[in-house]
């Protein structure tokens, strides 16, 4: 286990991995709010440019190279040893087939966004799993209402990436830091996943990625490995094939992982703060579809509410909810006529927001050498409103919002004095940048759109100014009024592009912004905005949790701000590297007492 002064590297489970080291250590320091404005520069989009990713510039470096494994030829990974001779033969002739596509692949270079190298880099690279570690140090006083723990979750890939990988592809990792009393723990594991028991199980990874391999014939050719060894029996793709990397909810005593590729898996969190996988959750046989990673939790009905896309066949979304006990609404089929990539939406107090994009798929391009990920230019984007609890989509409403892309939603709600619902979220241009290398400028946009319900139009405006203009991608509003008009979001500011030097508290309806920075060569992830009290008169009352990378130091800490002031009040230190990730949440110590 690594010590609070030690560095974390990224430990491959297959053998004869070169890792680079740095040695560089120096002290901690707090860092302050910063009001100044950070410059909009021109930034090549999307995890493309290797000087932004690369591990930084330290001195010395040191190269390790990792004692090889297969030197005893008698230890096999456990699911080899229970092979027959067929599959142990077939193992062999599908290895050998696989072996022989990565040597042609090698012949090219990968895109940027496929390219492991630049996807996993630096602080995007992997961290192994940390048992826990108690009574870690803080710097300042930890909020005493901040009592439970925080959660985010991030894609870490178990084994070296020995073709394409896109970021995304990563296996689900949860980091967690649990509050009791103004004391904080520690610890991150992997989500077992069935994708991550099986490739462990086996010793290589053999399920496909999804976005970093599923491209031309060799992602055709992946695609029939992966069926084949299905039916020799060395692996099985009917219990799941997702990640769950991206987002976590707490609904119904249970803290749920998901990626919009699978099922959730149900995480439960011990009471010494540790994280254990309990299984591929389908809500007590109700749910037989995949479910995206945003579902949404209304404050006040305590429903959840979700969708459900497929890339193959009709209905290409579903929607769906659940009641605050877990039971299931029936599927609503939505009407689109090609599979959209549908990330996120958003509800309301009486409705559902559904984006239907001009990122869309189509499978067909990966016989003409392509990404199954494109953009349609010839699409209209467009937002449809439905009624939370309509029993079928034809009452759905169309409004047309050209040439809109938004990865994520952060808010919507209801203005019935003029007919509108008001969709607060980033609009990303070039709208498939995180998936298709480009070379033009990423800008992710603070907007406005307003949807007319009864004219069928719409308007967007952006929120901020031009000139205090900054990429903001990853955040959140009060969860006690999700749905409902709130005043302020708390978004990361991702610049430099894809790394996030802090965070803006943006005033939804005048632009103001304020900046909290992280600190000279600190860089974090989303920030989760931690109300004080669900009955507070200020919508801002409460906390900013971050976990914050330092890459002079190579070390991690989770800092804590004041919303309403701006102040960073405490720092945990951290006993390892956390890299860069995705989504997270907060469950109080009351509702930890209670989970399933």
């Amino acid at each position: 286990m690594a010590s609070s002064s030690s560095i974390s590297t990224p430990t491959w489970s297959n053998p004869r991995t070169r890792l680079l080291t740095p040695s560089k250590s120096t002290s901690i320091s707090l860092c302050k709010t910063s009001s100044s404005r950070i410059k909009h520069k021109s930034i090549v989009s999307a995890l493309q440019t290797p000087s932004i990713l690369q591990i930084p510039k330290q001195s010395p470096i040191k190269t390790i190279e990792l004692p090889s494994q297969s030197s005893n030829s008698s230890s096999l990974p456990p699911a080899q040893q229970n092979w027959n001779v067929f599959q142990k033969f077939a193992a062999m002739a599908l290895d050998a087939i696989e072996d022989g596509l990565k040597a042609r692949e090698k012949l090219h270079p990968l895109p940027k966004t496929a390219d492991p190298n630049v996807q996993i880099a630096g602080n995007f690279s992997p961290v192994p799993e940390q048992p826990v570690r108690h009574n870690l140090p803080i710097v300042g006083k930890i909020p005493e209402y901040i009592q439970g723990v925080y959660l985010r979750n991030g894609a870490n890939p178990l084994f070296e990436p020995t073709s394409g990988h896109h970021l995304f592809d990563g296996d689900g990792m949860i980091y967690s830091v649990k509050f009791d009393n103004g004391s904080a723990s520690y610890a991150c594991r992997f989500t077992e996943t069935q994708r991550l028991v099986q490739e462990r199980a086996i010793g290589k990874p053999v399920f496909p990625k999804a976005i970093g391999e599923l491209h031309g014939h060799s992602g055709i050719a992946k695609l029939l490995l992966f069926y084949a060894r299905g039916m020799c029996g060395l692996i099985d793709h009917t219990k799941g094939i997702g990640v769950a990397n991206a987002g976590l909810v707490y609904f119904n005593n249970r803290l749920l992982a998901m990626s919009e590729d699978d099922l959730p898996y149900h995480v439960r969190i011990t009471s010494s703060g540790d994280l254990k996988t309990a299984g591929r959750y389908n809500f007590d046989g109700q749910l037989d579809s995949t479910m995206i990673a945003h579902p949404k939790l209304d404050p006040v009905s305590g429903e959840l509410f979700a969708l459900s896309y497929d890339v193959i066949k009709k209905p290409y979304l579903k929607y769906f909810r659940f009641s605050p006990d877990g039971k299931k609404s029936k599927d609503v089929s939505i009407d689109l006529e090609v599979p959209t990539m549908v990330h996120d939406f958003a509800i309301t107090e009486n409705y559902v927001v559904v984006p239907d994009h001009q990122v869309v798929f189509k499978m067909s391009e990966m016989i003409s050498g392509g990404s199954p990920v494109v953009y349609d230019k010839e699409k209209v984007s467009r937002f449809g409103v439905l009624d939370k609890y309509a029993e079928n989509g034809s009452g759905i409403k169309w409004v047309e919002v050209p040439d809109c892309f938004c990865f994520h939603l952060w808010n919507a709600w209801e203005e019935p004095e003029s007919d509108e619902v008001v969709v607060i979220g980033s609009c990303m241009t070039p709208a498939d940048s995180i998936f298709n290398e480009c070379n033009e400028e990423l800008k992710s946009v603070l907007s406005e759109i307003r949807l007319n319900l009864k004219t069928g139009k719409s308007t967007r405006r952006s929120i901020i100014s031009a000139e205090n203009d900054v990429n903001l991608e990853a955040g959140m509003v009060n969860k006690n009024l999700l749905g409902r008009k709130s005043k302020y979001a708390y978004l990361a500011i991702a610049e430099p592009w894809p790394k996030v030097s802090g965070f803006a508290k943006v005033d939804l309806s005048t632009g103001e912004t304020k900046k909290f920075i992280y600190g000279d060569e600190k860089y974090g992830g989303e920030p989760l905005f931690l109300p004080r009290d669900g009955n507070s008169n200020a919508e801002d009352d409460g906390h900013i949790l971050a976990f914050v990378h330092d890459e002079a130091t190579w070390k991690s800490e989770l800092q804590i701000v004041n919303a309403m002031t701006m102040e960073l009040e405490a720092i945990v230190k951290l006993p390892s590297r956390v890299p860069y990730g995705f989504h997270g949440t907060f469950i109080n110590a009351k509702d930890l007492a209670t989970q399933a």
